[in-house]
């Protein structure tokens, strides 16, 4: 397995993964519309965001998350690296392959200076705040959103 940078051929293959966390959604079923391929250029444009998956070798895309870096003059002024749209195909959960995405990720941040790792989570997904603890994340804050 490796890991690499998303492309837009993996597009539909993401959707999937996005659209349902509980079910394996066959990614020739997935429509991909104008805004998803806006919004995949945006990301993929941007330095400071990377949509990175986890390729089974062949092209299969079994897993994802993305990564934001962002600056900030809290923390002495250190980058952090914000991590969501964490996935792992339904089908392949319980092998460590989420272990493996999140530990990529982390070091990934470490390697270029980020101080910090955050991420939000759910709060209905307590399987994943399980996960995210066993990784050394703590649920140090509670996040707010506001729907625009």
């Amino acid at each position: 397995m490796i890991f690499r940078t998303a492309t837009r051929q993996d597009l539909p293959a993401l959707i999937a993964l996005l659209s349902d966390e509980d079910a394996v959604v066959d990614p020739r079923t997935v429509e991909v519309d104008e805004a998803y391929e806006r919004a995949f250029e945006a990301v993929d444009g941007d330095a400071r965001n990377e949509m990175v998956v986890l390729d089974e070798g062949d092209g299969t895309v079994l897993g994802c998350l993305q990564l934001t870096y962002i600056p900030g003059l809290g923390r002495h002024g250190q980058e952090r690296a914000l991590i969501e749209a964490v996935r792992v195909r339904a089908d392949q959960r319980g092998a460590g392959l989420g272990r493996e995405l999140l530990t990529w990720a982390i070091d990934r941040a470490r390697a270029r200076g980020c101080t910090l790792v955050q991420l939000t989570s759910n709060k209905r997904r307590t399987q994943a705040h399980r996960f995210y603890g066993s990784l050394g994340f703590t649920a140090s804050h509670d996040g707010f959103k506001l729907p625009l």
